[in-house]
C-alpha cells in the first residue's frame, strides 16, 4: 500500500493548502507498469504495436487500484471510477463519438475525395511538392486526422513522384508534414480536443495562440518544399470538382471558427453530410446509418483508453504522484519560461513512450494544468504548448502511426522519410523560440 498522501509538516510552500495531497513518488508505480508493459514489451517483440495499448492500460489500472490507499477494495474501485467518469473525460468521449460519426459519414459521402480533388486541381505545375504540402494542410485541418490525411494523399503523392521523378521519400514526407499541421490546428482533431479540455480553455483561443506560433514556420516549410521539388512537371489530371460534397468541410470550419460548440458543429456536419449523400445518391438511409455506426465503432479503442487513463491518473493524483512530478519539475524553476519548457518536456517524454500524441496529452494534461496555474500561464497558452510539442514528437518518431502508415503506403522506410520532415522539425524549433521570446505576448499570461 502507498504511504499516507497527506503530511502534516515538512511540505513545500506550494502544497501548504488544506487537504492538499503530499508528493509521493511511489504513486507513479502504475505509470511505470504501463511503460514496461507497453513500451518495453513492444520493443522486445520488435513491433511497437504488438502490445495493444488497451491491454497495457488495463494492467496498469489493476496495479493502481491494488496499490492505492483509500480503504477497502470497493472504495478504491469507486475512486478509480470517479476518475474515469470525470466530466472532462466524458465530454471527450462524447466528442470522439461524434467526430467518428462525422468523419466516416463524410468519407462515405465522398467529401474526402472531393476535397482532395479540389485542392489538387489548383496546384501550380512547377511547385508540385509544395502544392501537395498545401493540400495536406488544408485536408488535415478539414478532416481533423493526420492518419486519415496520410491515407488519402500518400498514394496520390507516390504516383506523382513516379511520374515526375521526384524523390518518393520526399513526397511521403511532404504529406506527413502537412498532416501534422492539421493535427495541431484542426478544431476536430482529437489532440485539440484533449489539449483544450484538460486545460479548460476554448478551442478558438487555443487556435489563435497556435496560429501565431506555427504559421511563420509553415510558410518557411512551404518555401523549402518549393526548392526541394522544383523542376517537376505537372502530371496530375484531376476530375471535375464536386463542389456540393466539399460544403460540409467548409461549413464545419466556419462554424468552429465562429465559436459554435464543438458537439453542435460535429452533429451538424454529420447531418449535412448525410443529407448531401442522400441527395447525390452516394448512399441510402441505411448506408448513412452504417457509416455513422462504423465511425463510432472506430473510436472504440480511443474511448476505452481515455476512460482507463482517466481512472488510472485519478489514482496516481490521489496518492500524490502528480504532486511529486510537479514538485520535481518546478522545484528549480523560477520563471514562466522555465515552466513552459517543463510542460513541453512532460508531454514530449510521454509521447516518446506511448507513440500516441492523444494518449500523451491525456497523461500530461493534468500535470501541465497544475504547472500553468502555479506560474500564471494562460490555459490557451498551456494547451497550445501541449498540442505543439505532442505533434512535434509524433511527427518525427519512426515507430509512430503517421510515419509507419506513410512508409507502408509509399513502400519506403520511415527512416528515409525522416530526412525530409521539414515541418515537424521547424514546429518544435518554433515553439522553443516562442517560449524564449514569450511570443505571442497577447496570449501568454492568464
Amino acid at each position: 500500500m502507498f504511504p499516507p498522501a497527506h503530511s502534516p509538516a515538512g511540505r513545500p510552500e506550494f502544497f501548504m493548502k488544506p487537504d492538499t495531497i503530499f508528493p509521493n513518488p511511489f504513486a507513479l508505480i502504475p505509470l511505470a507498469v504501463f511503460l514496461l508493459s507497453y513500451l518495453a514489451v513492444s520493443l522486445a517483440a520488435g513491433d511497437f504495436y504488438k502490445m495493444p495499448i488497451t491491454v497495457a492500460f488495463v494492467i496498469s489500472s489493476v496495479v493502481a487500484v491494488w496499490m492505492s490507499k483509500g480503504g477497502n477494495l470497493h472504495n478504491r474501485i469507486e475512486l478509480f471510477c470517479k476518475g474515469a467518469a470525470n466530466t472532462n473525460i466524458m465530454l471527450m468521449v462524447v466528442i470522439f463519438v461524434l467526430a467518428g460519426a462525422f468523419a466516416q459519414t463524410a468519407k462515405a459521402m465522398g467529401a474526402v475525395d472531393a476535397t482532395v480533388n479540389l485542392t489538387l486541381s489548383i496546384l501550380p505545375g512547377n511547385i508540385l511538392a509544395a502544392g501537395v504540402f498545401l493540400a495536406a494542410c488544408v485536408i488535415s485541418v478539414s478532416v481533423g486526422t493526420s492518419v486519415g490525411t496520410i491515407v488519402a494523399l500518400t498514394p496520390v503523392a507516390a504516383g506523382l513522384a513516379a511520374q515526375t521523378g521526384l524523390s518518393l521519400p520526399l513526397m511521403s514526407a511532404v504529406v506527413v508534414s502537412g498532416a501534422m499541421f492539421g493535427d495541431n490546428l484542426s478544431f476536430i482533431s482529437d489532440t485539440t480536443i484533449v489539449a483544450t479540455r484538460t486545460q479548460g480553455c476554448k478551442m478558438a483561443d487555443k487556435f489563435k495562440t497556435n496560429f501565431h506560433i506555427v504559421i511563420p514556420f509553415a510558410l518557411l516549410t512551404l518555401i523549402l518544399y518549393i526548392f526541394a521539388g522544383s523542376g517537376a512537371s505537372h502530371a496530375f489530371t484531376h476530375e471535375n470538382v464536386q463542389w456540393l460534397k466539399v460544403v460540409p468541410y467548409f461549413a464545419v470550419l466556419a462554424a468552429a471558427v465562429m465559436g459554435v460548440n464543438v458537439m453542435a458543429v460535429l452533429l451538424g456536419g454529420t447531418v449535412l453530410c448525410g443529407v448531401i449523400g442522400l441527395v447525390t445518391g452516394s448512399f441510402n438511409l441505411w448506408g448513412w446509418t452504417t457509416a455513422m455506426g462504423s465511425g463510432i465503432n472506430g473510436m472504440g479503442e480511443l474511448v476505452i483508453v481515455t476512460i482507463l487513463a482517466g481512472g488510472m491518473l485519478e489514482m496516481i493524483r490521489y496518492n500524490g504522484g502528480l504532486a511529486w512530478i510537479i514538485h520535481k519539475l518546478t522545484a528549480k524553476i523560477s520563471s514562466r519560461k522555465g515552466a513552459e519548457v517543463s510542460i513541453a518536456g512532460v508531454v514530449g517524454f510521454a509521447n516518446l513512450c506511448t507513440a500516441n500524441n492523444t494518449i500523451a496529452l491525456i497523461m500530461a494534461g493534468p500535470i501541465a494544468k497544475e504547472i500553468a496555474q502555479k506560474f500564471n500561464i494562460a490555459p490557451n497558452r498551456a494547451a497550445s504548448l501541449l498540442d505543439i510539442f505532442s505533434c512535434f514528437v509524433q511527427g518525427i518518431i519512426p515507430y509512430g502511426a503517421q510515419l509507419l502508415m506513410a512508409a507502408s503506403l509509399a513502400g519506403v522506410s520511415p527512416i528515409q522519410i525522416m530526412e525530409y520532415l521539414y515541418y515537424p522539425y521547424l514546429l518544435g524549433l518554433g515553439a522553443l523560440v516562442a517560449i524564449w521570446l514569450g511570443y505571442p505576448r497577447k496570449y501568454t499570461r492568464e
